[in-house]
């Protein structure tokens, strides 16, 4: 997933985790490197929840190796902060303000180094100091529940399900705080969610979780530029002109309609190559367009696939 060059923060070897006779987990295996935002994407039940309480120490692996800022998971609290874990519910005290939940967690860390008042300003919320936590909308506990770990300042942040019960403009604030954080703060972010179309606007890898195992992982533009460029061509309804196609170990022709609309993937061929091919063959193409890979048809097709 990263080149020797880039520093990894996190480590994950050979993780399996069983409830009794149900496997959740089976040799697990990603890594995430500095200032990089990593999508951990499944679906529901997939195994991110049991895969972050994991790397975060709160649950024991049946194997595996797990490493943190060069700390094992036992030993998390030794990284002062550096790694922090915010989940789908945020657990401010409600009855606290926004200030007064920003002084207690002062209190609480081993070397704060910012003040209430910075991470207020950072985040955005300085207008909301004196709400309690409790009469927030769920964004802003959560930009909240953020802020709260920004009094470390954190090497790496992780989120598990960010933008569960957000309305779009609760999604644009979270995603824009994650912008800004990573960009002008260097903070490296783990977000585990199921909601690709967010995932994909803001994150630099992805690992992606099917039935508890890894089934792509690494960075997004590689792991789409790896998959075959899919074309869909109107020809008409030409029986030579689909034999000529079947007969080209470069094209596999995916399906095709009664008007003669043609679905297809191409290995080691791109779209100007394959334009030039039917016309020097004589096939009159009526219509040509090239349909990019994304990580969502990447997801989707890997999570229709049994595991290996």
């Amino acid at each position: 997933m990263n080149s020797s060059s880039e520093e990894e923060i996190v480590s994950v070897r050979d993780l399996s985790k069983s409830y009794g006779p149900n496997e959740v987990l089976r040799n697990i295996n990603l890594s995430v490197n500095k200032d990089s935002v990593l999508g951990l994407i499944g679906l529901n039940g997939s195994g991110k929840t049991t895969t972050i309480e994991c790397m975060l120490g709160m649950q024991n692996p049946d194997k595996g190796q797990i490493s943190l800022l060069n700390k094992p998971a036992s030993s998390i609290h030794e990284t002062n902060g550096g790694v922090v874990g915010i989940f789908d519910t945020p657990s401010l005290h409600p009855n606290l303000t926004v200030r007064q939940s920003l002084e207690h967690a002062v209190l609480l860390c081993d070397k704060p180094t910012r003040k209430p008042s910075d991470v207020e300003n950072l985040l955005g919320v300085e207008k909301f100091s004196n709400y309690k936590i409790k009469h927030l909308s769920l964004g802003n506990k959560r930009r909240a529940s953020i802020a709260h770990a920004l009094i470390g300042s954190p090497k790496l942040i992780v989120l598990d399900e960010p933008f569960n019960g957000l309305d779009a403009g609760g999604v644009d604030d979270v995603l824009a705080l994650i912008k800004n954080l990573n960009r002008e703060e260097n903070t490296s972010f783990i977000l585990s969610s199921h909601q690709l179309p967010y995932l994909e606007t803001i994150c630099s890898h992805a690992a992606i979780l099917h039935n508890g195992q890894i089934s792509a992982s690494g960075a997004i533009e590689q792991l789409i530029s790896e998959e075959k460029l899919l074309v869909q061509l109107h020809i008409g309804n030409s029986t030579s002109a689909v034999q000529l196609i079947q007969s080209n170990p470069k094209l596999e022709l995916q399906s095709i309609d009664e008007d003669g609309c043609i679905q297809l993937a191409l290995t080691d061929m791109d779209s100007a190559d394959l334009n030039s091919w039917l016309v020097n063959n004589n096939v009159p193409v009526k219509e040509l367009i090239v349909r990019r890979s994304s990580l969502s048809k990447l997801f989707k097709k890997l999570t229709s696939e049994p595991n290996k």
